[in-house]
């Protein structure tokens, strides 16, 4: 069974790609984004697909409801097992995305980026209200206009689950091991907390593919994943 902790794929070159997945022995879950997918185009998919590995496609489409459904028929073509787009392009442009995309596909929705804080929100997007508060709405319309989930922090994943209940899907990003640096992001948390915390997925890219032994953080981060998983189930 593939495990749900996600590896972001941030490479700029199929070579990358493949040096970094022929170290492992069996299938993975990867996020194959905007960096990649813009420069090596959509056979990446369907040769990751050759492997056997899950992937989640990070694209966050962003438009009217026409061109997004229009983009999302396309992309089922492609096999992916998850897909997102952006929370404010609005109910109608979910709805379309989902439409078009059925119900093979998991969809979910961006709600606010982990590298945004509280102040550059009311700042940059003029919302005044709390950025939990402002997630937990993004999570609102995305379950009103009927897609399985949304990309959030780990932090928001309680309140959105108190909410919206506990099968609504929170994939989490911002991931980061005790002692690692926070690069860009803002919202984080270990593995263990977010797995707590109730995160379906947690999407980890640097404090993997930029380790020594990429196998062995992986493995590891699984490991925490699991053990956080099983404590709560008991």
């Amino acid at each position: 069974m593939v495990s749900n902790v996600i590896v972001a794929l941030d490479f700029s070159t199929e070579k990358e790609v493949f040096d970094f997945l022929n170290q492992f022995d069996s299938p993975i879950y990867v996020k194959v984004g905007m960096e990649l997918f813009y420069q090596v185009g959509p056979e990446i998919i369907r040769k990751i697909k050759e492997k056997g590995h899950k992937i989640f496609l990070d694209l966050k489409l962003h438009d009217i409801p026409n061109t997004v459904f229009n983009a999302m028929r396309g992309l089922k073509t492609l096999g992916v097992d998850m897909v997102n787009v952006h929370a404010a392009g609005g109910i109608a442009m979910m709805k379309a995305a989902k439409e078009a995309l059925g119900d093979d596909v998991l969809l979910v929705a961006v709600t606010q980026l982990t590298s945004t804080s509280e102040t550059s929100m009311k700042y940059e997007q003029l919302i005044e209200a709390s950025l939990e508060a402002s997630v937990i709405n993004y999570a609102q319309i995305t379950k009103e206009a009927g897609l399985d989930g949304v990309v959030c922090s780990p932090l928001e994943v309680k309140r959105i689950q108190e909410t919206l209940g506990k099968d609504f899907l929170c994939v989490t990003p911002g991931i980061r091991p005790l002692n690692y640096e926070k690069d860009d992001q803002v919202r984080i948390t270990t593995p263990e907390d977010a797995c707590k915390m109730g995160s379906s997925h947690i999407v980890v890219g640097r404090p993997i593919t930029k380790a020594k032994d990429p196998k062995k953080a992986y493995l590891d981060i699984v490991k925490q994943w699991e053990e956080a998983y099983e404590e709560n189930s008991r």
